[in-house]
This record gives structure tokens, sequence and C-alpha cells, in this order.
């Protein structure tokens, strides 16, 4: 596998630091004369061919959710005639400036899929696995994902999404129908999208895995969760992200409550409320104008400048998460699927510069951990953690946060879910990553770049990391044909069972061992955290 220099890796290192199948009804397969050429549901497209892989891109699956739309339910394409082009990406959805939206965007009309498969034809139909990129639920886009080598290498159908974000996925008003979930109803539109459509493609409609990373993987769990969601998918996969995920107070900013993404659907309604009372004057509602109505018809640059304050999603209020995800794992009231969940060794590490700047004194470190977890539980905290065992009081610091926040509450949701279903459980642990920042090691998303090229970037590994790169995806393409990511050329990776939660280290060969069993459950003191809250 080749790796070259992409002009974007210092932007998108920034950037990402932060049940039975329904069957088809689409059957038209892609003309081997002419395999750019596909023709789905809504009308024909045509791609073209990059390397080994035919990729589709902007394809849309539900209809512009602009004027009377923005706020409801994701509706059907409108059909089109003749052949649509599906060379190039269409807009992200709404969002701020960063880097894997430069400029960032108020187009609404944003909700496109693009697809990657291999041009070679198969006899029998490839797993398809569908992407939901993360980003705080406030950013990101399918777009900033190359799908090639995944596809091609794993003999998959590879398809990235968009879906509305922050303010216009995540808002929620009295009397406003699916309140905070609109973007959790485009995923699942994506999906329907895909149940009528993979075939045309090379996929099979009855082999989906829906996969993500951070807000991705825990959308991924929301979706486990979604009663709507009912035989759209056949697996799943979560990169640092699930059901349990949350954070206590001052843990991962200063002055910040602790809190998760899963919130009642009346706090959801009432922030919405509020804010759209304070904002009045920005939304340049006319007298006598019902509120809704102004909302519907407010400039979207004035709302995408709000959206940060939507970035919660709700339950209780519909279909789509009748309850918190969180509840509903944790009550086995899940879709059963095969599961591949894991996380990266220093989680944390990106999120301790907002604590002084990262400049943590050992006289702070105690003092921080009392604001984390109250005066009677810090002195267990210190004890497991104690600085002596670390270079720095903020490498102590980012092992707290990180085992709090990330690890065991994905090692939690995997105990949970092992108990219905297989869960192969793994922890990304290259500390040299492409995207690695200096004192950071396996950090936030350091594990992207060994499954996708990002942002038109091939990101430069040495022969041991394109190796873990071919390996991993080997396991989870193999994941995702069988529900079992075992295979020939790499170590085996055994299931969880009750008790603690063993699965992967992912590392390259030439650093601490390479890939090898490991018990994310001591390793990251689950023990203590299932007690400290």
């Amino acid at each position: 596998m080749t790796r070259k220099l992409g002009k974007k890796k210092a932007r998108l290192a920034l950037a990402l630091l932060l049940v039975p199948v329904a069957l088809l009804t689409n059957r038209v397969t892609a003309s081997a004369s002419d395999p750019v050429e596909v023709r789905t549901d809504a009308g024909v497209l045509r791609g073209e061919v990059s390397g080994e892989a035919r990729v589709f891109n902007g394809v849309p699956y539900a209809a512009p959710p602009v004027k009377d739309l923005r706020w409801k339910a994701p509706q059907p394409v409108k059909p089109w005639t003749g052949v649509r082009d599906a060379k190039q990406y269409r807009s992200a959805c709404p969002q701020q400036d960063n880097p894997e939206a430069p400029g960032g965007s108020t187009t609404e009309d944003c909700l496109y899929l693009n697809v990657t498969t291999p041009v070679k034809q198969s006899a029998k139909p490839r797993p398809v696995v569908v992407w939901i990129p993360g980003g705080g639920f406030f950013m990101g886009a399918g777009s900033n994902y190359g799908a090639n080598e995944m596809a091609t290498r794993g003999d998959a159908v590879v398809v990235t999404i968009n879906y509305r974000l922050g303010i216009f996925g995540f808002f929620g008003y009295p009397g406003l129908s699916g309140s905070g979930t609109y973007g959790i109803q485009d995923q699942q539109a994506a999906l329907r999208w895909v149940q009528r459509n993979a075939r045309s493609f090379g996929g099979d409609p009855r082999n989906v895995t829906v996969a993500g990373e951070s807000a991705g993987g825990m959308s991924v769990c929301a979706q486990m969760t979604s009663p709507t969601a009912t035989g759209l998918f056949s697996k799943a996969i979560m990169q640092s992200g699930s059901c349990a995920f949350s954070w206590a107070d001052n843990s991962q900013y200063p002055g910040q409550a602790g809190d998760s993404f899963w919130v009642p659907e009346s706090r959801v309604r009432q922030t919405g409320a509020e804010w759209a009372a304070a904002t009045k004057d920005k939304l340049k509602c006319t007298p006598g104008q019902a509120m809704l109505d102004c909302l519907r018809a407010a400039d979207p640059a004035v709302l995408t400048a709000e959206t940060l304050q939507f970035t919660q999603v709700a339950y209780g209020g519909t279909a789509t998460l009748p309850l918190s995800p969180a509840k509903a794992m944790k009550a086995g009231l899940f879709h059963r699927v095969p599961v591949l969940s894991g996380n990266n060794h220093d989680e944390a590490t990106p999120w301790v510069a907002a604590f002084n700047g990262g400049k943590i004194s050992d006289a702070d470190y105690p003092r921080m951990v009392k604001d984390m977890v109250g005066a009677k539980q810090a002195a267990a905290v210190l004890r497991e953690y104690p600085l002596k065992n670390y270079k720095s009081a903020a490498e102590a610091w980012a092992a707290v946060t990180t085992d709090r926040i990330w690890s065991c509450t994905q090692v939690a949701n995997d105990l949970q879910a092992a108990r219905k279903v297989p869960v192969y459980a793994y922890e990304f642990a290259d500390t040299n990553s492409p995207l690695a920042q200096p004192g950071q090691g396996a950090a936030h998303a350091m594990e992207l770049p060994y499954l996708f090229s990002l942002g038109g970037a091939e990101l430069p590994m040495t022969p041991a990391q394109q190796r873990l790169s071919e390996q991993m995806i080997d396991y989870w393409t193999t994941f995702a044909r069988t529900g079992n990511p075992n295979g020939p050329d790499r170590p085996h990776w055994a299931p969880v069972k009750h008790g603690d939660v063993n699965g992967l280290s992912l590392a390259p060969a030439d650093q601490d061992g390479g890939i090898k069993p490991v018990n994310l459950s001591t390793e990251h003191h689950c023990g203590l955290w299932s007690k400290v809250r």
C-alpha cells in the first residue's frame, strides 16, 4: 500500500482531535461494459474509476432539508431523469469553520453519501460498510474519508455519509416533532438507501455493517438501541465512542459539568425555547410571526453561528430513541448483532491543553482530581494513579481522564453487549501515528489513517505501520463479512467473555511487541471507575 503525504495533513490532525435484515427492493446491477454507470431507485448515476475502485460521490439519499423541511424527518429523494454526475463530493452539512470544513458551511442541501466499491466483478454480493463520521455532533463530513483501500483490499462496498449536525440536526422546541433526533434519523435514511440500492453497487443488503468513530461510534450505539433501525444492519463497529460515554465534572474542560450526549427530549426542547427567546432579535422575526415559522425562515448563517449549543441527542419523545441509549444498552434492549469495539490508548491527551495550556504542576494534580470526583473519592483515585508512576502531572491527569471518560465507558458497554452478542474489543496503541502530535501518544482519532485516506491525503507510514494498516483493514472487513475478524496473517482475536474485557492491543510490529492480547479492564483501572463516577 503506497502512502503519500497530502497537503491537508496538518489541518486533518487538528480536526480529528476533536437483527434480521430487510429484503432488497432494487435488484439492478452495474453493467460490466460500463462499470461507472449504475441505476439506483431514484435514477442513473455516473461515477468514475479510481485505481482499482469505482467511486460514486455526492449521491443524494434524502431530499434537501431546506425551508419547510428544516427540522423535519428526512424525506424521499425526488427521482431524476437522464444520468446524474456522481464524480464530485457535495457540500458538508452546516458547521462552523473547522479544519475538516475550512471556512465552514451554511449549505443545508447536504444529505449525500459516497460509495466506493472494487472495479473487479464478484461472483457473490460483497459486504457493505456504512461509515458515520465523528466530530462531536457539530462537525465532520463523509467526504473526508477516502475508502479505496478498505474497499479493494477488503473486497467490500464502503459508504460514507453526511448527516445534519449541531442546531440543524439536534435542535428542539416545544411542539416540534422529532426534536433533538434529526441527525440520527438522517443516518437511518442513509441505511435505508443502502438497503434499497446496495446490490446495484455489488453489495449485499443482508450484510451491512454500520461503523463510526467518536460521535460516529456513539451514533452506531444509538442505532443499536433504536427500534426504528430494526433490520437496517447486521453488525456494528464502535471506535472511541459508545452508549456509555460520559464525562465527570471538570474532566474535559475546567468548569464543565458532568454529562453525556444523551439528554431527555424535554431538556432539548427547553434549551431550544430559551435560546430562541434570547436570540429573537438575531432571527429577525416579524411581528406576530410564530416562532417555529421564524426559525424555519431564519438565515442558515445565523443558525450556524449558534450551532455549538445543540450537540446532544434527545431521547424519550419519539420512536427513534424512546430510551436513553445508555440505559437501553444496560438493560439489554439492543439489536442482536456482533460488535467490534475499542479505544485508543491515550484518548484524552489532546484535552489536557484545556487546563492551563497543559502546564499542570504536582500541586495542581490532586486539586484537579478532587474537582473531578469530589473530596470523598479523590483519595481512591490518587492511590490508583500516584504521581510517582508518571513522568509528569500532565501525564497522570491524561491517564485519569482517558480511563474515566473513554476507556472504561467503552469497557462497560462491551460487557453489557457481550451478555447477548459476540464482542471483539481492541485498543489502538501506536504512539507514532501519522497524525500524532508531540507527547500525545495514541490519542483520539489516531487510528483513522490506518483505515482511510483522510481528506484526500495518504499520510506517510513506516513499513511496520503499513503492515498494521493492512492487518486492521483485514480485521475490520473480515468482521463485516462474517461477524468474526479472524483470518490468516494476523494474530487471533478472541471475543469478550464475562468478567474482564480482554481484547487486542494494535501496534506496529516494531513497537512494544506489535499486536498482542491486552486486558483492557485492568490496564485502565475500570474496577475503580465502576465505583467512582
